[in-house]
Formats: structure tokens, sequence, C-alpha cells
């Protein structure tokens, strides 16, 4: 699936739930209604949010690698897994985000929801702003896009 463009600073209520933006839901069209993914990001504190349909289509491509009889690879299928869970909008367009994956993404008040190619993320804020200037420098990121 080809995902949103843009990304949105948002606000994460007491209660866990964050307005999806309508440019999003636009974007997603019918999808919208068929719920989505949440899944701690396995290498930085976020949250990954993927369509059910991308979401099936992954683990497809990963059990299609891994072995359930390889012990380490068992382990690794459920140490991905782990955590995941399926949400949808509610009535409002909000998204409730379990109390669990609040913690394991370090989401606060203000967060981010970002477009990232093959699926969205969800940051806190902070977090946000600090990865784009620390994850990678600039010589680095020019010499990727360039050898691409």
């Amino acid at each position: 699936m080809s995902y949103p463009i843009g990304h949105f600073y948002c606000n994460l209520d007491s209660k866990g739930r964050v307005s999806f933006p309508s440019e999003f839901k636009e974007q997603f069209g019918d999808q919208v209604n068929e719920g989505f993914v949440l899944h701690p990001d396995p290498y930085v504190k976020c949250l990954e949010l993927y369509t059910v349909r991308d979401w099936r289509d992954l683990l497809a491509r990963l059990s299609a690698k891994l072995s359930q009889f390889k012990r380490k690879q068992e382990a690794v299928m459920r140490r991905y897994d782990s955590g995941s869970r399926f949400v949808k909008l509610d009535s409002n367009g909000r998204l409730l985000i379990p109390k669990d994956l609040i913690e394991k993404g370090l989401l606060e008040k203000e967060i981010v929801i970002t477009s990232v190619m093959t699926k969205m993320e969800i940051w806190n804020k902070e977090l946000y702003e600090q990865s784009l200037d620390t994850e990678i420098s600039d010589e680095e990121y020019f010499d990727i896009l360039e050898n691409l």
C-alpha cells in the first residue's frame, strides 16, 4: 500500500486517544474503516502503524523466511509480534492507543504521526525532532541517496 503523505503534530488525551488527522483519513479512503495494527518499533522508541492488510503481508513475508522449528527464529517471531494491537478509529475519528504501548513508545501529550513510505509512525514529539537530527548525519543521508 502507498501510505499517506505528511506528518502531523497531535495531542494525546488523558485516556490515550488521538484524533486521526483528517488528511490521512482522506488518503486512506475506505481502508480507514478496516482498522490498523499498532506495533512497538524494534529499533527506536516509537510505534509503527500498519493497515491490517499490510500487517498480514509483513507477517507472511517474515514467516516465509523464518522457521518455527528453529528455536532462535521462533523467538524472533514471538518477539516481533509481541505487543502488537489491532485498533480502529472510534465514531469521533480517534485512535485509542493502549496504555502499555504509550509507555513503550514513550508517548506524552504532544505526539507526531508521520508517514514513512511503508508504514506510519507515532512518536513523542521531542524524540521525533531529536531523531531527525541525530539518527543519521547529513553526509550519510546524501551518500545513501546518491548510491540508490
